[in-house]
Formats: C-alpha cells, sequence, structure tokens
C-alpha cells in the first residue's frame, strides 16, 4: 500500500456520515418550528406559516381560512417582560371587552384554569364581534363580524405568556385541535 494512498471508506463510514447529515438537518428543521422566551419553549403546530417575533411578540403565525371564510386567523404568543404586560385577569377582562355580543356587551366568555407540563394556564374562548387591540397603539378600529377568540395565559418561569387566537369563528374551530396542541406543547426549557 503507497503511503499516500487514501483508503476507501468503508460503507459503514459512509451510512454513519450520512446519519449525521440527516441528524443535523432534522434539528435545523425542528428549530424552525419551535420558539423559546421567558424560560419556556413550544412547537409550532404543523401547517401554520410562521411570520417570525417582532417587538412584544415571541412568535407570530398565519393559518389560512377555512372553507367558507375569506379572512386568515392569527394566533400571537406575546411576551412584554418579567413581571410586563398585567394580571392574568386583567388581560381575560381585556380580551373579553373586544368579543362583542349584539347589542354592543361583551359576548359571555368561556374561562378554565389548568397545568401543563406542571405550568399554570388559564383559557379563555369566545366568540362574536372582535374589536380588536383598541387604544393608543391601534390603527384603527375596525369591527370583524362572527370572529372567535382563543386566548391562553401561561404563568412560566421569566414571566407570563399570553397566546391569543383570533379569526373568523370557523377557521377557529377548525383550527381548535392545532391551538390546543400548541398549548399543550408548552413547557419548561431544560
Amino acid at each position: 500500500m503507497d503511503g499516500d494512498a487514501t483508503p476507501e471508506p468503508s460503507e459503514h463510514c459512509v451510512y454513519t456520515h450520512q446519519m449525521r447529515m440527516i441528524s443535523v438537518v432534522l434539528l435545523l428543521v425542528a428549530s424552525l418550528f419551535a420558539g423559546s422566551v421567558a424560560g419556556l419553549k413550544w412547537t409550532t403546530p404543523t401547517g401554520w406559516k410562521t411570520e417570525g417575533a417582532s417587538p412584544m411578540r415571541a412568535a407570530t403565525y398565519t393559518v389560512a381560512p377555512a372553507a367558507g371564510d375569506t379572512a386568515n386567523a392569527e394566533c400571537v404568543v406575546y411576551f412584554f417582560g418579567a413581571q410586563q404586560g398585567g394580571s392574568v385577569e386583567a388581560n381575560l377582562d381585556r380580551w373579553k371587552g373586544q368579543m362583542v355580543a349584539p347589542g354592543g356587551k361583551p359576548s359571555v366568555a368561556k374561562i378554565a384554569k389548568r397545568t401543563i407540563h406542571g405550568l399554570a394556564v388559564t383559557t379563555i374562548d369566545a366568540s362574536g364581534d372582535y374589536t380588536g387591540m383598541g387604544g393608543p397603539m391601534a390603527a384603527s378600529k375596525s369591527v370583524q363580524n362572527n370572529y372567535r377568540l382563543l386566548g391562553a395565559i401561561i404563568e412560566g418561569p421569566g414571566g407570563n405568556v399570553f397566546i391569543k387566537f383570533t379569526g373568523p369563528a370557523k377557521t377557529i374551530a377548525v383550527s381548535q385541535a392545532k391551538f390546543e396542541q400548541l398549548l399543550n406543547s408548552f413547557e419548561k426549557e431544560k
């Protein structure tokens, strides 16, 4: 054997190299569908389009309209900082006030508490005419008829994380299982 010759790689070496490359690609792809903030991490549901983060928004997802609906739904993961963003109750009240029932009164909202992976979670489910964010930061207040709001406040180690999923009622209903999948994926970072 010539001292300068390079031995042919064994089938095992080629296979191992290919497996490493596949593992790296899978990890990179998984990181595209995961998020983290406030000591929490989560996984984006398949089929939800990631719009990325912006100030106060740790993540924004767009969900295509269900058959018969014309508007997309939007799910936003908000984090305002440790001990910022208001109390759980203040946020639930604000969200309730954004959904209006016939006659202009706030719609009835279903509030529930549960624990996910050891984290306290409060959820809200309200339907009606969506008046949006309002306040001085809102561009213009337009009412969206027949909308639904699913929300959750997760009490994380680094502060509260607020998840708000709004859109046409039919689109939200079709996507409710994916919203639950998102909520159930939240856990403390290791």
